[in-house]
């Protein structure tokens, strides 16, 4: 079966898949670290306090990603 791009970039993603798949992030604590510090990429959370669950969308990622590439010479965009 033929995988649709555009399926895959709001593909949900746990925070374990996330480390998994983008090491840049180190570990699930640190992601974690990030969302308290509101530093990361955009997260959906399931319900209020630490009961809810937490996953990221692949395009939510990317764009965060994206946004702090550095071109040649320059500044992230």
């Amino acid at each position: 079966m033929k995988t649709d791009i555009a399926s895959q970039r709001d593909e949900l993603l746990t925070p374990k898949q996330v480390c998994e798949q983008y090491p840049i992030f180190g570990s699930t604590q640190s992601l974690a670290e990030r969302r308290w510090r509101q530093a990361g990429p955009a997260y959906l959370k399931t319900s209020e306090g630490r009961a809810g669950r937490v996953f990221y969308r692949r395009s939510a990622i990317e764009k965060w990603l994206d946004e702090r590439t550095v071109q040649n010479g320059g500044a992230a965009a």
